[in-house]
């Protein structure tokens, strides 16, 4: 049976504005798959890239297009050989169908208890920055006592990779605006400016040297990262493509036993070691006005979505 919902659409590529809600059929899950009533879903710059048509070449989508992954809500429905989540469920991770919805379908795989503890909106803001931090980190191996550059440590995958870095007795270097620097303290970090000239203030700061470096922000620092781990092989960007043309490496893909990342995570935020902040809360109406503010590029933690 097919459940009608409302969700954010985009029927052409475009600005913000080509965002609307409309109402969609939601059908069964099929085998592996639950149904999600969303109690929030999260933003990622990832989503006004696709909707603009930025990554159309390599992440085409079919029209009406729902955004969004990250989602965080209450199984509806599971499907015929899903026997571990059970409906009524508090749950969060990744959306098939598109999380900007009032329902979404999700792999069982990919989704992982909710703790009471944690509120819908940090739920629903953690799958992709946590999946694509420990995805980075299993690519570029660190000692406990080793130091790494987080350029754009400031914004979601840059908060959660920061404190995970910490976490593992990494020293982390993040680099953010001015305004962002006491922030950075605060999640462990010794912050210092993005930009040109990025190289010189991290040697200000660092003794023994840069081990490894993560591009977060796409804001053209990857050759002074490279220049400053002295081997591209230890340089990922997940934001700019053109990474494998210094040498360096660009983060794509899932990484494996994504239910059980997930389940760690959040077991982290329910601890507080990990926090993430939520920058704003959106009604799902104003999908619209979040894409934009994602798109200036100076949200400190994740923006969400809430369906009302």
């Amino acid at each position: 049976m097919k459940r009608i919902c409302r969700a954010v659409m985009f029927f052409e590529y475009g600005e913000a504005e080509v965002l609307r809600v409309a109402e969609c059929e939601m059908p069964e899950p099929g085998p592996g798959q639950v149904r999600i009533a969303v109690r929030a879903a999260g933003v990622n710059p990832i989503d006004w890239k696709i909707r603009s048509g930025a990554m159309a070449a390599v992440m085409p989508v079919r029209s009406p297009a729902v955004p969004g992954v990250d989602v965080a809500g209450v199984v509806e429905s599971v499907g015929p050989d899903v026997t571990d989540v059970a409906v009524g469920d508090e749950v969060f991770g990744k959306a098939l169908s598109g999380s900007y919805a009032e329902l979404a379908l999700a792999d069982r795989d990919a989704i992982a208890a909710k703790p009471a503890a944690v509120s819908w909106e940090v739920a629903a803001a953690l799958p992709v920055a946590a999946t694509t931090a420990y995805h980075v980190f299993a690519q570029l191996p660190l000692a406990r006592g080793e130091t790494i550059v987080i350029d754009g440590a400031a914004g979601g995958v840059g908060t959660v990779a920061t404190q995970v870095a910490r976490h593992r007795e990494i020293t982390v270097i993040g680099t953010a605006s001015p305004a962002n620097h006491d922030y950075l303290r605060s999640l462990g970090a010794i912050p210092v400016s993005h930009g040109a000239g990025l190289a010189d203030r991290v040697r200000a700061v660092v003794t023994g040297g840069v081990d490894a470096a993560v591009d977060a922000s796409g804001r053209a620092s990857l050759a002074e990262l490279v220049e400053l781990t002295g081997n591209p092989d230890r340089v990922i960007s997940i934001a700019d493509a053109s990474a494998q043309s210094l040498g360096a490496r660009f983060a794509y893909g899932e990484p494996e036993d994504m239910s059980g990342i997930l389940a760690e995570v959040i077991a982290l935020v329910a601890a507080g070691t990990i926090t993430l902040p939520i920058a704003r809360a959106y009604p799902l109406t104003d999908a619209a006005a979040a894409h934009r503010e994602s798109q200036a590029g100076h949200v400190r933690g994740k923006l969400v979505l809430v369906p009302v």
